[in-house]
């Protein structure tokens, strides 16, 4: 799977987007048929600032999420999470068709 990571109006350090590329790349074990995965980085001016939004390809789907924290870390967990389950309800769509 190839994993993209944008940083929107901020230069994201080299341990943030390794952090972001190795969480996200830990959801090919709930579906194997994962293209591609695109990681948007962006500041906001509200209290919690720090905004991710995570699209994944898959055939026939995009999934996406959007979560917004004070930092990005838990953002990029709270992404991973939802889509884990995002993932497996997918999954067994496909399998009962």
């Amino acid at each position: 799977m190839e994993v993209r990571v944008q940083s929107v109006k901020f230069d994201a350090d080299h341990k943030l987007v390794d952090f972001a590329i190795k969480k996200v790349k830990k959801l090919d074990r709930f579906f194997d048929g994962i293209i591609a995965a695109e990681v948007t980085m962006s500041l906001t001016p509200d209290h919690d600032n720090k905004k991710v939004a995570v699209r994944l390809e898959i055939p026939g789907y995009d999934l996406r999420t959007e979560k917004q924290c004070r930092t990005f870390e838990e953002a990029v967990r709270q992404c991973v999470d939802v889509l884990k389950i995002q993932l497996k309800k997918t999954k067994e769509k496909m399998r009962g068709a």
